[in-house]
């Protein structure tokens, strides 16, 4: 389900400034990945708690069983079809556009408070000096993200994306296959990010390598059994993991 932003500062207090000392251009270190794909929604952009009010807002709006922060949560990255089934059981399928309809009109009133996580830009950055492909491969629809990218400025930053509604949804892997197809990348040198076991289901059966984020949608103890390389508690550990080990 869905998100779009105003462009946050570019490098909070806690977030070191990207210095070309921290590039490898200027270190000896290997580097492993050549293209590093992120989830969108709760991984670099702070969504998670209005994509679950704006659930749980639909579903009261049309009559139907409001369900709890945890489980509305945990759909958040899957496509829409897959989560209107998970965060309402029984619903019938003819009513999920109506459902779609108000989840969209709850949204896009309050999309515009919604901003990136701190320092998302810096790290962005700092992987391109160091000429990472980007990508996102994303449960929102192709006009949400792009509507994202448009305002938060992120456009220039991604090599490609992909989501839900233009290919398979998470956690099939085509998203991410299509995404090395077209870059010419091996899962071998792809690590997909992400908040959600989704997300790193998605690397799994993809062949990829995965890091988590604990501070989106999932709670990280569920990530263990999926066997990330690392879990990020903040933006600035996940950049810093990534600039030492990417």
């Amino acid at each position: 389900m869905s998100p779009s932003s105003d462009t946050p500062s570019d490098t909070p207090p806690d977030t070191p400034p990207v210095t070309p000392s921290d590039t490898p251009s200027d270190t000896p270190r290997p580097r492993c990945f050549d293209l590093v794909v992120f989830d969108w929604d709760g991984t670099l952009f702070d969504s998670t708690a209005l994509i679950v009010r704006c659930i749980q807002s639909a579903c009261a709006d049309i009559g139907v069983p409001v369900p709890s922060a945890e489980r509305a949560a945990y759909v958040i990255g899957l496509g829409l079809h897959d989560a209107l089934q998970h965060a309402v059981p029984g619903l019938p399928e003819a009513r999920y556009p109506e459902l779609g309809r108000r989840y969209r009109h709850h949204y896009v009133a309050s999309q515009h408070d919604l901003v990136l996580f701190p320092g998302t830009l810096a790290m962005l950055q700092a992987l391109k000096a160091r000429n990472h492909w980007l990508a996102v491969a994303t449960g929102k629809s192709r006009a949400g993200l792009d509507d994202a990218l448009h305002t938060v400025q992120l456009k220039g930053l991604f090599d490609s994306t992909r989501t839900a509604d233009e290919t398979a949804g998470k956690p099939d892997p085509l998203m991410l296959a299509q995404l090395m197809a077209e870059l010419g990348v091996p899962a071998a040198r792809t690590p997909m990010i992400g908040d959600t076991t989704h997300d790193l289901q998605l690397a799994r059966n993809a062949g990829c390598a995965s890091v988590g984020v604990s501070y989106g949608a999932h709670e990280p103890e569920a990530f263990a059994a999926l066997s990330p390389l690392h879990i990020a508690h903040s933006t600035a550990d996940l950049q810093d993991w990534l600039l030492r080990h990417a």
